[in-house]
């Protein structure tokens, strides 16, 4: 089954929404903080630069935005696991936000290397 772009797109804004609602629950010391700004940011500009990506002017343009859409989840990924490491957020849902993004890793680089 293949993807389209608007499904990928709707993953990425749910997947943004739920790092976002997630974040918002971090606490509210130095760690959770610093954690929960980067991965805000990390989480939320996936789905920005793949609405980028669409819009791009040529192959190369689109293989830029998406590879940095493909960064922001990675930066995601691991953000999630320091976080899960030291105990913090709800740690029911890490996984569920670590098995999404792993998804869209894999969703991104396959369709990076397509349109090589």
């Amino acid at each position: 089954m293949s993807v389209k772009k608007f499904d990928l797109e709707n993953r990425l804004v749910e997947f943004a929404a739920h790092i976002a609602l997630f974040c918002k629950k971090l606490p509210k010391d130095m760690v959770g903080q610093y954690y929960g700004n980067q991965l805000l940011r990390s989480g939320g500009s996936s789905a920005l630069n793949f609405g980028e990506a669409q819009g791009a002017n040529s192959n190369k343009d689109y293989i830029n935005k998406a590879s940095i859409c493909l960064k922001e989840l990675k930066e995601s990924r691991v953000n999630l696991k320091v976080l899960h490491k030291v105990g913090y957020g709800n740690q029911s849902q890490i996984p569920l936000l670590l098995d999404e993004v792993e998804q869209l890793i894999k969703i991104m680089a396959t369709i990076i290397k397509n349109k090589k």
